[in-house]
């Protein structure tokens, strides 16, 4: 076992997108295998996430600086540093963070590693259901309803 740190990750664990949404994965990078720990840096008018729910996942935030808006269930909650909050899997409690001020809004992100998930999106009705080691996207409106699991249809 290594100490790491923070400042000193390599880039395989580090992720960023093109408005400046930074992700460090601490936990991949210090070899956790059943949680993840994620730091997020939101950069000011970014959103951490697209607003979605986890089948099996459960997750663990803590705003550790910065402020910003909390979107838990489509209510909206201005949030701040030291507050945090759970989110169990499979009741589809959805969310995401809107960095609303002018500074980096940090947050810590906990969860459990799951190798069977569906992600839903409800804005956009969109599942990401990771199973077998793929990740496959639907709509919800692709459904076909007509399908059946039983052998003698």
């Amino acid at each position: 076992m290594e100490i790491k740190n923070i400042d000193q990750l390599s880039d395989e664990f580090i992720w960023q997108d093109s408005v400046g949404l930074i992700t460090k994965s601490l936990g991949a990078a210090g070899g956790s295998q059943k949680v993840y720990v994620n730091i997020d840096y939101v950069p000011p008018k970014a959103y951490s996430t697209k607003y979605h729910s986890h089948s099996q996942q459960e997750e663990f935030f803590i705003i550790l600086s910065g402020t910003g808006t909390l979107r838990l269930q489509d209510k909206e909650r201005d949030v701040k540093q030291g507050d945090f909050f759970a989110k169990p899997a499979g009741q589809n409690i959805a969310h995401t963070f809107y960095n609303s001020s002018d500074d980096i809004l940090v947050i810590l992100d906990v969860g459990t590693n799951e190798k069977e998930d569906t992600c839903y999106y409800p804005d956009e009705d969109v599942y990401m259901q990771k199973s077998n080691e793929q990740r496959r996207v639907f709509r919800g409106g692709d459904s076909d309803l007509l399908w059946t699991s039983e052998p003698n249809q």
